[in-house]
């Protein structure tokens, strides 16, 4: 067995060991975990069972990680990613008007896309092509629509008739819990404890329990019924023409934010060469292009590399082992849907206002130098929670992007990616909307 794990993932060459790469897949499998108890009550928000939900979570994030380990040998876990199944339930299903299973269709098709991208020349064209600042404010703009929802979900804001907004009622017992379960992995995060948002929520559903808020179902038991989602993407729904913008923004939010963490995990594993290249990017790419594919047909929006994955390498992951580990730990999940349906919304709220604040980290990036890079870049982090749509706000930014360019008298940095989405925006504001 030994001799097998060191032949497929080269732990010698690596400098790691078994026992290394193991502690390393469940450190970054404790740090991602919140999303087995996250997604399903966004997704379910759309309409679909809780149940099933949380088993094509599982399932959808363990044949990604396989996928990423025995295909790239990377150390990174993935799984349904946080935004885009915000995106997917309320702006898609809630504010739009889709069902679910149009959704998933469109989900599906993104994933094509990006399979087609990953295997062509077209994702080098398509990474180079879209503006820096543009790409960074995707990130933050979701990162502030995670948030929104989170505050929202968690009763923190609330509807005010006379200011549309106002802070939520404090003596109310969720909102306080709410309130604490963001503090507690605040705190948490700062003393750069492992694991700090899964403590928070599991913390916050104790409390909830001990006050008599929740009833207590059991932590073990048979997995709940897949088959309410399972494969019920409804593809043809999705070719539609109005259906473009959505496409591409789980496309372009996908790519970026998978470009960003391979990238970024990759310099922390020491996978790039002397020569500067980044050892099986090319696959690791690939196998995150198929994992949203695959993911459709478990009810998830797209599954998309973690971010957290860092601290698993900090741990000393250095292989597809890692990701291995990873997989096997969503595996036995499976077998904690009681668990999961006793979480309250009002625990996870922490979480997703805790993740936009990390997700918001990228705007210390940003060029502050050329007002025609800094304003669309602005309009478009703005535009994304304001107009509670990913969709809408990635469109009013490259559309002012061109339009500013153009003001300014800088034609030639607008590139051919650019004109083509500013094209395909703005048809969508004056003839499909």
């Amino acid at each position: 067995m030994k001799k097998t794990l060191e032949q497929i993932f080269k732990l010698r060459d690596n400098n790691t060991t078994i026992a290394k790469e193991f502690l390393a897949g469940f450190t970054t499998f404790v740090t991602m975990a919140y999303i087995i108890f996250v997604n399903p009550q966004m997704m379910a928000a759309s309409g679909m069972d809780l149940g099933a939900s949380f088993v094509g979570t599982c399932i959808a994030a363990s044949i990604a990680c396989f996928a990423m380990g025995f295909y790239s040998n990377w150390p990174v876990g993935l799984a349904p990613g946080m935004g885009l199944n915000a995106f997917f339930t309320y702006t898609v299903v809630g504010e739009m008007g889709y069902s679910w299973e149009i959704a998933l269709g469109a989900v599906f098709l993104a994933g094509i896309l990006f399979v087609i991208i990953s295997v062509t020349p077209l994702r080098q064209w398509m990474l180079n092509s879209i503006p820096m600042n543009l790409r960074i404010a995707m990130g933050a703009g979701v990162g502030l629509f995670v948030g929104f929802i989170g505050l929202k979900t968690g009763g923190l804001i609330i509807q005010n008739d006379a200011t549309f907004l106002s802070l939520g009622n404090l003596k109310n017992i969720e909102t306080l819990l709410a309130a604490i379960g963001f503090l507690l992995i605040l705190i948490l995060a700062i003393r750069k404890m492992t694991g700090a948002i899964i403590i928070g929520v599991l913390g916050i559903t104790i409390i909830a329990f001990l006050l008599g808020l929740i009833e207590f179902n059991g932590i073990v038991s048979s997995p709940p019924n897949l088959s309410p989602i399972f494969i019920k993407l409804d593809i043809l729904g999705a070719l539609d023409l109005a259906m473009i913008s959505i496409i591409i923004s789980f496309l372009f939010v996908n790519l970026f934010d998978t470009a960003g963490t391979l990238l970024g995990v990759a310099s922390r594993a020491n996978l790039i060469e002397d020569s500067g290249k980044i050892k099986y990017l090319d696959r690791a790419l690939k196998a995150d292009s198929s994992a949203s594919v695959a993911g459709s047909l478990f009810g998830c929006s797209p599954v998309t590399s973690y971010v957290e994955s860092s601290a698993g390498v900090e741990a000393g992951g250095r292989t597809g082992l890692t990701a291995i580990t990873v997989g096997l730990f969503f595996l036995m999940a499976i077998f904690f849907s009681p668990l999961a349906s006793m979480v309250p919304s009002y625990a996870t709220a922490g979480a997703l206002i805790y993740v936009a604040i990390l997700m918001l980290s990228g705007m210390e990036k940003l060029d502050w130098s050329d007002n025609t890079e800094l304003l669309p870049a602005l309009i478009m982090i703005i535009m994304i929670p304001l107009t509670f749509s990913i969709a809408n706000g990635i469109a009013l930014g490259f559309i002012s992007y061109v339009f500013l360019k153009l003001a300014a008298r800088k034609m030639s940095d607008i590139s051919l990616g650019a004109w083509f989405l500013f094209i395909i925006f703005l048809l969508k504001f004056l003839i499909l909307d």
